[in-house]
């Protein structure tokens, strides 16, 4: 009897054995999908889902879209926003403003989750496909957006 189960146990084991070989040899057959970077870096194309970095898009005139509201500051779960709001009286109405200083993004720190994007009820800041982001210094990873 136990020299039945032997062979049962070797026949499940061949067959499992030729089922993972079956795959291998599918997978060695498909054609490979590599891109060649940097070699390809003038044709490749980023999907439009990527996140690459945070953007704040300037008008011809320079200016953008935000209103200083602070919602992506608020947003963000692990404070890589920092917004610097001054006042400034509107000089039609006399009344204070609340105008935007600084804009400051740290992409360091940034967990790429469109939370900010997704709470900006102007569509001020979006993400990018810009994917380059290898710098020395991690100071160099904090950007001013509100800035051309």
């Amino acid at each position: 009897m136990t020299n039945n189960s032997y062979i049962k146990g070797f026949l499940h084991g061949v067959g499992s054995l030729l089922t993972g070989l079956k795959v291998t040899g599918r997978e060695f057959f498909t054609p490979k999908v590599t891109e060649q970077y940097p070699e390809n870096r003038a044709t490749l194309k980023m999907f439009d889902r990527y996140r690459g970095e945070l953007t704040m898009p300037h008008d011809a005139d320079g200016n953008n879209r935000c209103i200083a509201c602070g919602l992506c500051q608020t947003a963000c779960p692990n404070g890589t926003i920092r917004i610097t709001v001054e006042t400034v009286t509107d000089p039609e109405t006399g009344k204070p403003k609340r105008r935007l200083a600084r804009y400051e993004y740290d992409l360091g720190s940034c967990m790429f989750c469109q939370l900010c994007v997704n709470a900006c009820p102007h569509d001020a800041i979006r993400f990018s496909t810009n994917f380059e982001h290898a710098v020395y210094t991690r100071s160099k990873l904090v950007k001013t957006l509100n800035k051309i």
